[in-house]
């Protein structure tokens, strides 16, 4: 159960006991994947999300089945926003350096602006039980398949060294995801300049000598 003072912590929304009818499913939720990212999945417990959507403990299952039901749903809904994010990058008429700061920075505004959803998907993943595994893994595949067909993309344009494009996008993706450990949002850097460093760190690897490569 959240003490007084871990309530106080994650700044959770609170609601009076009574009002379970009008409750959101997504409300929960995200209520949940705040309490994950401060406590772990393990760490927490039914009556810990009950108590930050002041529900019954017995009421909160009317709208989820359990813990693993809850992150599933996150791990869902952090993807599937990502993915839309790369989508909408990959269907511009651009070439491939430009898709790939722009995609860039996409993720790093995710990162920063749901740090909740964000840390869930890349610290709690491991948390799946075995029988729910194989759909996020598929899910996530997706994901990673975008960047690659970016790095492919560029290949093509004769514009990126042909590098192993699982090992780039592994690269990448592991320089983005390491920002949940350290960004602030009251840092001496904005995660828009943050994406943009990175992204010129990034191109700088992948563009091929004496081609423009950004420095």
């Amino acid at each position: 159960m959240l003490d007084l003072q871990e309530k106080n912590v994650l700044g959770l929304l609170y609601r009076p006991v009574g009002r379970e009818q009008h409750m959101q499913r997504a409300e929960i939720i995200q209520a949940a994947a705040q309490i994950f990212r401060h406590k772990g999945y393990h760490g927490t417990s039914m009556q810990d999300i009950a108590d930050a959507v002041s529900l019954k403990k017995a009421s909160l299952y009317h709208h989820v089945s359990g813990k693993q039901d809850i992150l599933v749903s996150i791990l869902d809904q952090a993807l599937d926003m990502l993915i839309e994010d790369l989508k909408e990058v990959l269907a511009k008429d651009l070439p491939a350096k430009e898709k790939v700061r722009q995609a860039m920075r996409a993720y790093v505004n995710r990162l920063t602006q749901d740090p909740d959803l964000a840390a869930v998907l890349l610290m709690e993943h491991r948390s799946l039980e075995d029988d729910l595994r194989e759909d996020h893994i598929a899910r996530r595949d997706r994901f990673e398949d975008l960047w690659r067909k970016m790095i492919e993309q560029g290949v093509q344009e004769g514009v990126f060294r042909p590098l192993d494009r699982n090992l780039a996008t592994f690269a990448l993706l592991g320089v983005l995801n390491w920002m949940i450990t350290w960004y602030r949002p009251n840092g001496r850097m904005r995660a828009e300049m943050i994406a943009d460093q990175f992204a010129d760190l990034v191109l700088g690897g992948l563009v091929m000598q004496g081609d423009g490569r950004e420095r």
